[in-house]
């Protein structure tokens, strides 16, 4: 990656260092889980209060724990999540406060609830790397007092699972690029939040929106959507030099991009872009354009100059099409100025990228992660279920055939003294 690829890169990554990977020792992983939950407050993730009533709850959960209660029993059980797959997990410290702070009445409809402290829970860390079968939680307890939770819990930790292990294998095909996640306006708002948290354990440099850095205290990066300059009139130099303007005064921290894909001239208008950037502010103001070409189009530059690119793709945002772009803006002394790509990008896709060495300086990614229209053959995962199970009843084995308990020594045990509220 050139010089100016890198510093655009960054300045994409300042906003959001991308997260270590959990340690190993198990006292150092202690202390991260622990360390991690101060981070992550149950008022963090303003959880519907019906939760506890098993509003959201699978009703044969509930028609369960109301039978135990009118037989009388309660017994202490050990509930084990796992998944068939492997992956990036996530989603488990929002487990946790669930459990902390979701917890059922002692008595069907009145009485006082139970406390944390009645269950036992070791886990998995967010950002651990699993593998199928692995347990990533065992819950011990009262089976009342968590029976309504199994619905909630699994959901949660399969969204954020999915996420989080999409956006890592982009970021591994993208061999430490910049990965933008862009995923916001493919799903439901109500998932913003959580999927912006879950890209950051995946690895993603920069989210979209600010509501997919509220966990972690990150704003939306980005800067003009074709909007932009539809309303200068389709003009792409007017709407950025007006964006110039307003994020120099306004918002100095960031970093001028260009979309120059309007016209599907995007050497042009990338030329025409950093020539007036440069006359109005000087250079190095103007960081990089961003091309996101449709997959149905040949950018004009490259129309009838087929016979030159035997065997490749021209549609979309393709191999030449950046190549031919790099060497315009090289050839005119904007070598500063980096190249970020977006639209229909994978990991079978950025890693052809890479492995090509086409001078891109960052990916714009967005609904694939979420695994929608996507498949296995594009190096993503389109679900990423877990499954609980009761392993132990009353201190004994206890569960359908096929499942029995499995430790893992990676769990870490909660300290409910020390994991706060």
């Amino acid at each position: 990656m050139r010089r100016a690829g890198a510093e655009l890169a960054m300045s994409m990554t300042s906003m959001a260092t991308m997260t270590a990977p959990p340690p190993t020792l198990p006292d150092a992983r202690v202390r991260a889980l622990h360390g991690a939950l101060a981070a992550f407050p149950a008022s963090l993730f303003q959880f519907d209060h019906r939760i506890a009533d098993g509003w959201l709850t699978d009703r044969y959960f509930l028609r369960t724990a109301a039978t135990m209660a009118h037989a009388g029993v309660d017994p202490v059980v050990t509930m084990q999540l796992f998944a068939k797959h492997h992956g990036i997990v996530a989603g488990l410290y929002e487990g946790i406060r669930l459990l902390q702070t979701q917890l059922a009445r002692r008595a069907s409809g009145e009485g006082a609830r139970y406390e944390p402290t009645d269950l036992v829970v070791d886990t998995l860390m967010d950002g651990d790397a699993i593998e199928p079968w692995e347990t990533v939680m065992l819950i011990r307890g009262p089976y009342r007092a968590f029976a309504h939770l199994e619905t909630p819990l699994l959901g949660a930790i399969a969204r954020r699972t999915l996420v989080a292990t999409n956006v890592r294998r982009v970021i591994d095909a993208a061999k430490g690029k910049a990965v933008i996640f862009m995923g916001a306006r493919h799903d439901d708002w109500r998932v913003q939040t959580p999927d912006g948290y879950a890209a950051r354990v995946g690895g993603a440099g920069s989210v979209s929106s600010d509501a997919g850095g509220a966990w972690w205290g990150a704003s939306g990066a980005g800067t003009m959507p074709h909007a932009l300059i539809a309303a200068f009139g389709g003009d792409v130099v007017a709407a950025t030099l007006a964006f110039a303007r307003y994020a120099r005064e306004r918002e100095p921290e960031v970093r001028v991009v260009s979309l120059v894909d309007y016209h599907n001239d995007a050497v042009a208008d990338s030329l025409a872009v950093a020539r007036a950037m440069r006359e109005a502010f000087g250079p190095g103001v103007l960081a990089g354009v961003r091309v996101d070409t449709s997959e149905r189009l040949i950018d004009h530059s490259l129309i009838g100059q087929e016979a030159d690119y035997p065997g490749e793709r021209l549609t979309g945002v393709s191999p030449p099409l950046v190549r031919k772009l790099r060497a315009a803006l090289d050839a005119e002394g904007f070598a500063d100025v980096g190249i970020v790509v977006s639209g229909g990008f994978t990991p079978r896709k950025i890693a052809a990228f890479e492995r090509a060495g086409v001078p891109v300086s960052a990916y714009g990614v967005g609904s694939s992660l979420l695994g929608h229209n996507r498949s296995d053959a594009d190096g993503l995962l389109t679900v990423f279920d877990f499954t609980a199970d009761l392993v132990e009843v009353a201190g004994r084995p206890e569960s359908k055939v096929g499942r029995c308990l499995r430790p893992n020594p990676r769990l870490v045990r909660v300290d409910w003294n020390v994991a706060g509220e």
